[in-house]
C-alpha cells in the first residue's frame, strides 16, 4: 500500500517548518478563504469551521484520490473573544496589554480530509504572560514579529520573553501541534522520522 500525498492547507511558515522537524513530505496549497469571524459564534466553533473549510476547499482541487489534506486553524483567546493578527499598530498594542499580566487559552483545530471522509482534532494551551510595560510594548511592535501572528506576538521569537508559564502543548502555540498532528497523520498512512518504512 502506498503512501498517501500529504498536501498542506496553508502558507505558514511556521506550520510548514513543525513538518518539516520531524521529516513529514508535503506539498503547500492555501487555502485563501474568507476568515472573517460569524456574529455571535464561539471561538472553539470558529477554529473548528476554519480548519474544516480549509481542508474541504484544497480537497476539491486534488486530481487523484490518494491524498490527504492537513488544515489547521490556530486563534488565541481572552475574555472569550478571539485575537486575530493585528491590523495596525494600535490594534497590536491594544492586544499586548490587554494579555499582559494574564492568561489567555490557545486553541487549534485540525482537521485532515481524504476521499473517505475528515478526521478533526482539537488541542487547547494556557498561556500565562508576565505584566508588560507600554515602553516593551513598543520596542517589540517595532520588530517584524508580531504583525502576521494571532494576538500580535511569536511564543517561538522573541515574544516567548512574555511568556511566563505554559499549560500544554507548545507547538500548538506555534501554530501546529506536533504531538496530536502526527499521531492524525499516522492513522491515516502519512510517515514521519519516528516511523518505519512504509509500504
Amino acid at each position: 500500500m502506498s503512501t498517501p500525498r500529504l498536501v498542506l492547507a496553508s502558507s505558514s511558515p511556521r506550520r510548514q517548518e513543525l513538518l518539516n522537524t520531524v521529516g513529514v513530505e508535503f506539498s503547500c496549497q492555501p487555502a485563501d478563504i474568507d476568515e472573517s469571524v460569524h456574529a455571535n459564534e464561539a471561538p472553539d466553533v470558529y477554529v473548528q469551521r476554519m480548519a474544516r473549510d480549509k481542508a474541504a476547499v484544497v480537497a476539491a482541487r486534488q486530481q487523484d484520490a490518494d491524498y490527504c489534506v492537513l488544515a489547521a486553524d490556530t486563534s488565541v483567546i481572552i475574555d472569550g473573544e478571539i485575537l486575530g493578527k493585528p491590523a495596525d499598530y494600535s490594534e497590536a498594542m491594544a492586544f499586548l496589554l490587554r494579555l499582559s499580566g494574564r492568561r489567555h487559552r490557545v486553541i487549534t483545530a485540525l482537521c485532515l480530509q481524504t476521499q473517505v471522509g475528515v478526521s478533526t482534532r482539537r488541542v487547547e494551551t494556557t498561556v500565562q504572560f508576565v505584566h508588560l510595560e507600554q515602553q516593551q510594548c513598543n520596542a517589540y511592535l517595532a520588530t517584524d514579529e508580531p504583525w502576521d501572528k494571532a494576538g500580535a506576538y511569536a511564543i517561538q521569537g522573541l515574544g516567548g520573553a512574555f511568556v511566563e508559564a505554559i499549560e500544554g502543548s507548545y507547538s500548538n502555540v506555534v501554530g501546529l501541534p506536533l504531538a496530536q498532528t502526527l499521531q492524525l497523520l499516522a492513522e491515516h498512512g502519512v510517515s514521519s522520522m519516528f516511523d518505519g518504512p512504509q509500504g
